[in-house]
Order: C-alpha cells, then sequence, then structure tokens
C-alpha cells in the first residue's frame, strides 16, 4: 500500500489520483509494472489506461504476459 500524505499532495499542485496515475505511467514505462497490474496502480481498466498513456503520447508496450491474459479472458467469455 502506497500512502501519500495530503501536504505532499498539495505541493506538487495535483490530486492523488492524478499523481497515481503519474507514477504508474513512469513504472509502466521503466517496465518495473504490466500493463494490468499499472492499471489497478492507478485505480483505472486496462483500456483508461491505454488511453491515459495515449494522452501522455506514451507507446503501449504489449507483453507476451498481456497476451497470454487477453487469450484467457477471451477464452472465458466464449465458454460461457
Amino acid at each position: 500500500m502506497l500512502l501519500i500524505d495530503e501536504k505532499t499532495i498539495r505541493a506538487a499542485r495535483t490530486s492523488e489520483q492524478d499523481l497515481r496515475q503519474d507514477i504508474a505511467v513512469l513504472l509502466y514505462e521503466k517496465c518495473t509494472l504490466s500493463l494490468a497490474r499499472a492499471a489497478r496502480f492507478a485505480s483505472m481498466d486496462r483500456i483508461a489506461f491505454q488511453h491515459l498513456l495515449a494522452s501522455r503520447g506514451k507507446t503501449v508496450n504489449f507483453e507476451s504476459a498481456d497476451l497470454l491474459h487477453d487469450v484467457a479472458v477471451l477464452e472465458k467469455k466464449l465458454a460461457r
């Protein structure tokens, strides 16, 4: 769990949500977090996080783990 005190948030002139998004984008760019984990950290779904990346001119690093996750999700949906 990451706790950011209100003083720090005010000093950064941002909201907690924007700060979480900034950190998630940074960690995703450094390949420290996968797309799914970065989205979760930013309290967003994966599509919204991809839109956030695009709005900041960042590219999606589509990794094999992301592909396997997407395939598993699709297989579950098709099995219904």
